[in-house]
């Protein structure tokens, strides 16, 4: 109905502007001026024929309205049967014999073509309603006016479409025409702004018998791509589903999205056609209902039916070439550039709604997305450029760009079913899934490849095997697939990991299954699932038994200033505790080695608190419970320190001149090489081993201090290793873990990922893991693997801080004391003695 509308409203907008032009309206004369305009139709078609109704319509309409217009559009109709050339010849007799104005119609591209560029030599406006390509546009031809909208306007939405549904793959089919090719880079653009691909181009030629057809169909089912964009002229497209129908590709699973071209006419289809398509998405210029339109719709039906003829007049036969060589003849038009001018610069509404061109064609307001169902269409959303999807138009809100299959009314899909196909399937081939696995030489709990000598039979197992079958067990359909090693004739490996992932790129395996480290060089030929192990390395080193080899031990717990600074607040604790009760305390009395005696006794018993003198000083009590609090957590600690040191196990530490391991031809060298080691101290292991032989010898002895490999690996080795080595890990060193490696645009990818992610969340990894690793933790706590620390002054300096505080409180609070008491009356008791 757009077509049709539109025009409607371009045969209007002519008679208006010829009636203004004249000057003449309001003119008594009788007579009348008449404008000649050329309408160049292909009337064995229905898109040729609804058009000339709608034109002699307007015509019709216009001139009832306003009768007292002096001037009359005469129209000069010629049927183009459907050829260039006949379109041709009848622009140029048009010209040549009746003086048009403005030639309106062309219907291909081929015939827009050839008239164009008559029309830009002729100064006179082709207008066309139904060449929509992006290979013609007004900036080329200035003369060209598009009263239709660009077919690259509705690729945007197309791709809107794409994306709501999560799409990764699309086929596209089209014409092999101007008008079939014209919009497909523009598609294609599209689609690869929202990460989607176009895996196949179907192309059908114009004049494709149904077997070919059938061919072609068939081609695409042997595919996986299960998505499909149409983009072809209604004629072509007619044949085309109805042949889809019959081969069952509008059952379940499938989804079609038609373009503008078909959409728009689909209400002159044949009802036979129309059943071919249930199920299909499309889109079309949104049309306002209104009044008007409802009166438009019911005499343009009923002007059809009163048709009796597809074809009413036949078309004048070409009586020689000679029209195509006197085009250096045709005069120039007067009119045509003000014609041009006017048409260009017109603004009004009318039964399509507001009509005004922008670059010489119409741009569109919105486009309305439809779903084919039951005898015709029903719509389920709208997509504007700026606010994208969206269940109901509204032109003036302020929502941000969508394309969420949450904003579309819900969709009938082929066969019929409200499921929404996911755009792929397993391509029927007549083969299994070709799953290139590695050979490995150690490691096998990886993967482990098995030859039956006897029937030839390859068996393949191990962790990566039990996951990516697991994940297959997950997926929502059956999966066949067969493991092909990447092997020689003698079964040892044919390449490098490297080399076994290329081979999916080269499409000679579909994917790859193993221990296969994603690298950021491996995914720009294939594409990885999300990775199924632990990230990044890890550095085996021995254990070391804790042993008590040194006969000074117990000294080891302190540092030097520690034992320094103790040893002098016992002396200092010692001798306040002295003064302050040498006169008045009988046990803290006697000769001079007495009194020596007594300061260093009292002060280190305190160390087992057996000291058994009463103190009779209160200053002297203080000093003490302060000290004693210190002793208390001094021995403590010491004690603490001390067991740990007899007892730990400790981790033999890197030292200058050791040496580094790594698996022989493994991505962890580069990793190695970012420790800024020399190639002189590092070394090559195969084997788990190897990794054990080499960490028992050490760096002395020709072997190594560190092993550095990946997770997985070292999981392997500490599976039996684990009581004689431990892992650090590095916090600078990582991988990316292991992946499964698919081709480029693999739809497996997402579906695989997605089967993993259901594995780790219901725990079913986690058991493939203890199965194969002994639920093996890597990281082990680390403070029962590294050396103690040694206590030092620093860390309890806020101890000696108060224990000395007090101290000297107490011994300045005594002197205070003691002055006072000598300088108060003899007779009066002494203050020092009130004290104590």
């Amino acid at each position: 109905m757009a077509y049709y509308c539109v025009i409607f409203l371009s045969v209007t907008v002519f008679c208006h502007f010829l009636n203004l032009s004249s000057g003449n309206q309001t003119s008594n004369s009788s007579s009348m001026t008449a404008y000649g305009v050329g309408v160049i139709l292909d009337m064995g078609s229905s898109l040729g024929r609804m058009a000339n109704n709608c034109i002699s319509m307007a015509v019709s309409d216009f001139y009832s309205i306003n009768r007292h217009y002096k001037t009359r559009l005469i129209l000069h109709t010629r049927d183009s049967m459907g050829d260039p050339l006949y379109a041709l010849s009848s622009a140029i007799d048009l010209l040549e014999n009746k003086d048009v104005h403005a030639i309106l119609g062309p219907q291909t591209s081929e015939e827009a073509e050839f008239l164009v560029h008559l029309g830009d030599k002729a100064r006179v406006p082709i207008v066309t309603f139904s060449v929509t390509t992006p290979f013609l546009s007004q900036e080329k031809t200035p003369y060209l006016v598009r009263v239709a909208i660009n077919d690259k306007a509705q690729v945007k939405a197309i791709a809107a479409i794409v994306q709501a549904f999560r799409w990764r793959q699309v086929t596209l089919i089209h014409e092999d025409s101007n008008y079939g090719n014209g919009v497909i880079p523009y598609l294609i653009g599209a689609f690869e702004e929202i990460d989607s691909r176009v895996p196949h181009r179907s192309v059908i030629s114009l004049r494709a018998t149904d077997d070919q057809i059938t061919i072609e169909l068939q081609k695409l089912m042997t595919m996986s791509t299960r998505v499909f964009v149409v983009h072809m002229s209604s004629s072509l497209a007619s044949r085309f589903f109805l042949k889809a129908k019959e081969l069952g590709m509008m059952s379940k699973g499938y989804a079609w999205i038609i373009t503008d071209g078909i959409t728009s006419i689909l209400n002159s289809m044949d009802p036979s056609v129309i059943d071919s398509m249930q199920g299909l998405i499309g889109l079309r210029p949104y049309i306002p209902p209104s009044e008007e339109l409802n009166n438009f719709t019911v005499k343009l039906k009923t002007k059809a039916s009163e048709e009796i003829s597809p074809r009413k007049s036949q078309p004048e036969k070409l009586k020689s070439l000679s029209k195509f060589t006197n085009l250096a003849s045709i005069s120039v038009s007067q009119t045509g550039s003000k014609i041009l001018k006017a048409v260009l610069q017109s603004k009004f509404n009318g039964l399509s709604g507001k009509f005004q061109l922008k670059d010489g064609q119409l741009e569109p307001v919105a486009f309305q997305l439809v779903n084919v169902v039951g005898n015709g269409v029903k719509g389920i959303g709208f997509w504007t450029p700026k606010h994208g999807i969206s269940r109901v138009l509204n032109l003036s809100n302020s929502q941000l760009y969508s394309a969420s299959v949450n904003d579309l009314q819900p969709v009938i899909w082929p066969g019929p079913s409200s499921v929404t196909p996911k755009g792929w399937t397993m391509p029927v081939r007549g083969k299994k899934l070709r799953i290139g696995v590695p050979v490995l030489q150690n490691f096998t709990e990886l993967v482990k490849v098995d030859h039956d000598l006897r029937t030839g039979a390859v068996s393949v197992s191990g962790f990566c095997i039990d996951v990516f079958k697991a994940a297959v067990e997950n997926l929502p359909y059956a999966l066949t697939y067969e493991f092909i090693p990447f092997a020689d004739s003698k079964g040892s490996p044919a390449g490098t990991y490297n080399e076994l992932v290329f081979q999916v790129y080269l499409q000679v395996f579909d994917a790859v299954v193993g221990d296969v480290t994603i690298t950021a060089n491996r995914s720009l030929y294939v594409d990885f699932t999300l990775p199924y192990t632990e990230l990044g390395v890890g550095m085996v080193v021995p254990i070391e038994i804790g042993k008590a080899k040194n006969m000074w031990i117990f000294l080891e717990p302190l540092t030097v200033d520690l034992w320094l600074v103790s040893g002098a607040f016992f002396i200092l604790t010692g001798c306040i505790v002295w003064f302050i009760e040498r006169k008045i305390n009988d046990d803290f009395k006697g000769s001079t080695a007495q009194q020596v005696g007594m300061i260093f006794w009292y002060s280190f018993s305190t160390l087992v608190f057996s000291q058994r003198e009463k103190l009779i000083s209160n200053l002297s009590k203080f000093v003490v419970i302060v000290w004693l609090f210190a002793v208390l957590i001094l021995t403590s600690s010491y004690t603490a320190s001390l067991s740990s040191m007899l007892t730990a196990n400790r981790l033999q530490m890197l030292q200058k001149g050791s040496f580094i391991g790594y698996p022989d031809g493994s991505i962890t060298r580069e990793v190695v090489n970012n420790l800024n080691f020399g190639d002189s101290s590092i070394k090559e292991y195969e084997s788990i081993e190897d990794y054990a032989h080499a960490l028992t010898e050490g760096s002395k002895k020709g072997g190594v201090s560190a092993i550095i490999d990946e997770i997985p690996y070292i999981k392997l080795f500490l599976a039996q290793y684990g009581d004689q080595y431990t892992v650090i890990e590095p916090e600078y060193l990582t991988t990316n873990g292991f992946g499964f490696a698919f081709l480029k645009g693999s739809p497996l990818v997402h579906e695989i990922s997605r089967a993993m992610a259901k594995l780790k969340e219901d725990g079913e990894l986690h058991k493939i893991e203890q199965t194969w690793f002994q639920d093996q933790s890597v990281f082990k706590k680390q403070e029962s693997l590294t050396k103690p620390s040694i206590l030092d002054f620093y860390s309890f300096r806020g101890l000696f801080l108060v224990t000395g505080t007090s101290s000297t409180l107490a011994l300045i609070i005594f002197y205070v004391f003691l002055i006072i008491n000598k300088l108060t009356n003899e007779g009066q008791p002494q203050l020092s003695n009130r004290i104590t």
